[in-house]
């Protein structure tokens, strides 16, 4: 078992009903529909579904196809498209269930539900529930197979979730490479290599099928407006690779440091040392997200286009909740890392609540003019997806009330240990006495 603080009874029973309940909030009450991509990627399946045609389009038709029995279903309940911008919330539930399942005699059970609140409720994953894009189930089937694959149980079911996820997002099959390096050194076998390779072969036979040739993509012409940025407009791989780092890192309006900051956590030698009984399933999820950040910081689009936050990086959200919750039940051991570790919650906290609730419409300020002021939403702080909605806020509806509540309570929950270690240490360390008889 790993080594955590334990909660009392009754903690246990709110994380679950936050976690019952939680769920239900995001289906039903929470914001959802089609954005960007989502459109082409709906009237894909449709038209397969409908029609029997095979569309040509660049986006992989997998995501879309294990959707489908949700879409037939809106034709007896509501509508497709309501159901499709509520996939995403059906994946990330049984892929919970399925990895709480594979870890609930391994892992203590505190540590996950915390994680799966800080998942669900104080990540960039929020927003993405609200959307019909591939990168939600791809993240779960990686999730999912790098569990039963670090287990040493399910192996071949595990690199065959993984090789799903790379056919749905082909950038993954280069993306996942640190992940396989690292498997092989481990497992002395080229078979990791092999995996990767059956995935590069499936990408190319659905090229193949769809657009008449393994090596006709759809990205062949695919690139941006012109703008006056000096890298814009060109396609591919184009984008200076340092240049692409440090914005897919650093800046405001797309940064993974903001979006996801549990990541830095994994810095502090502490929270590695808590880490020793998870480090089987953290340290392959971490250079997963390094291979992402490697292949799309050459990319042309890696801000992932007209989008709340990184929508490419929407996986780092699961390693930077783990780290998160693994501090969380470090609580007590140092007030500095409880202080650290409050703040990196809160904005944690400040990305779930802003991109359940975030009003699209902001958007339309990035693509005014050919999209010539989109780098705004990118750099600058006051045109970030973070920080737009303080300046301007949101309609509050009752939906998005309850939605806003609930993260509030999430919040409270989990910041409650750190709030009450760090009472103790106040009400424990000595007075400084100052001049003029005052005390501190």
């Amino acid at each position: 078992m790993i080594s955590t603080v334990r909660t009392g009874g009754w903690a246990v029973n709110v994380e679950r009903v936050l976690l019952g309940g939680g769920f239900v909030v995001l289906f039903l009450a929470m914001p959802h529909g089609l954005e960007g991509d989502d459109f082409q990627r709906f009237d894909d399946i449709q038209q397969l579904l409908n029609h029997g045609h095979l569309s040509d389009s660049r986006f992989s038709l997998v995501m879309p196809l294990v959707s489908a029995p949700f879409l037939l279903l809106g034709h007896l309940v509501r509508s497709p498209s309501w159901w499709a911008t509520r996939f995403n919330v059906v994946v990330v539930a049984v892929g919970a269930f399925v990895i709480w399942r594979l870890l609930r005699d391994r892992v203590d059970g505190t540590l996950l539900r915390r994680t799966l609140l800080v998942l669900l409720f104080a990540s960039l994953l929020t927003n993405r529930l609200r959307a019909y894009d591939p990168e939600v189930l791809g993240g779960t089937l990686i999730a999912i197979g790098i569990v039963c694959i670090e287990m040493r149980r399910y192996v071949v079911a595990g690199w065959a979730a993984i090789v799903l996820a790379a056919v749905n997002s082909p950038a993954l099959v280069i993306a996942l490479v640190p992940f396989a390096g690292y498997e092989m050194l481990r497992t002395r076998r080229l078979r990791p290599l092999a995996w990767l390779g059956l995935a590069a072969i499936l990408v190319m036979a659905e090229s193949w099928l769809r657009r008449g040739s393994p090596f006709h993509t759809g990205y062949g012409n695919d690139h941006g407006f012109v703008t006056i940025l000096p890298y814009s407009g060109r396609p591919g791989f184009s984008y200076p690779f340092l240049l692409g780092v440090a914005s897919i890192v650093f800046s405001f309006g797309r940064g993974l440091l903001f979006f996801a900051p549990g990541l830095a956590l994994w810095l502090s030698a502490r929270t590695r040392r808590a880490a020793t009984q998870v480090r089987s399933f953290l340290v392959p999820m971490l250079l997963v997200v390094l291979g992402m950040v490697l292949v799309y910081a050459k990319w042309w689009a890696w801000y992932g286009g007209l989008s709340w936050g990184p929508r490419f990086f929407a996986f780092a959200a699961l390693p930077a909740s783990l780290l998160v919750a693994l501090r969380i039940g470090l609580a007590g051991e140092s007030a500095g890392a409880d202080v650290v570790t409050l703040g990196v919650l809160a904005l944690s906290a400040w990305v779930g609540v802003t991109g359940a609730v975030a009003d699209f419409s902001q958007l339309e300020f990035c693509a005014r003019n050919n999209y010539a002021l989109e780098s705004l939403c990118w750099y600058v702080p006051e045109y970030s997806s973070l920080w737009w909605p303080i300046l301007h806020p949101p309609a509050v509806t009752t939906a998005t009330a309850i939605v806003v509540c609930w993260c509030a309570a999430v919040f409270v929950c989990l910041a409650l240990p750190l709030v009450r270690a760090l009472a103790s240490a106040a009400r424990s360390r000595p007075a400084v006495k100052l001049s003029g008889g005052w005390r501190l």
